[in-house]
């Protein structure tokens, strides 16, 4: 569960992106980074974010997304003597603590990576977790 709620934050953000680009550009620019990274930027919300919803390569996704989240903090929401941009950096940085643990678990059973390795190895996993 805790995947696919991490999965839709993203994934929401990156159709948002897609869908107002001017607006995210000019975001992007008014701190600093350039528009033209903006294809990236969605790309890797959308693949990523995708990646952690079906449970495929959950952990390089959620490494991927929580360096991404400390990166967006740092970069847009530095200000933290503004009150408002001090939840931002919080809300980005127990967002990356989240894809780190994440992470550290892998995806779980209920997972397109679980199913691949089949029953005999979601069992292996569980043991080895113990």
């Amino acid at each position: 569960m805790s995947r696919c709620l991490l999965a839709a934050l993203f994934v929401a953000e990156g159709w948002s992106k897609w869908q107002g680009y001017g607006a995210a550009s000019a975001y992007m620019t008014k701190y600093g980074v350039p528009g033209q990274l903006l294809p990236l930027v969605i790309l890797a919300e959308l693949g990523f974010g995708f990646c952690l919803a079906i449970g495929w390569q959950t952990r390089l996704a959620a490494i991927a997304l929580a360096g991404y989240s400390v990166l967006a903090a740092l970069l847009f929401h530095a200000d933290i003597a503004d009150r408002n941009q001090l939840l931002h950096f919080e809300k980005d940085l127990a967002i990356a603590g989240g894809l780190l643990g994440l992470a550290a678990c892998g995806a779980g059973g209920l997972s397109l990576t679980s199913f691949m390795r089949g029953s005999t190895a979601r069992q292996m996993d569980d043991d080895n977790r113990s």
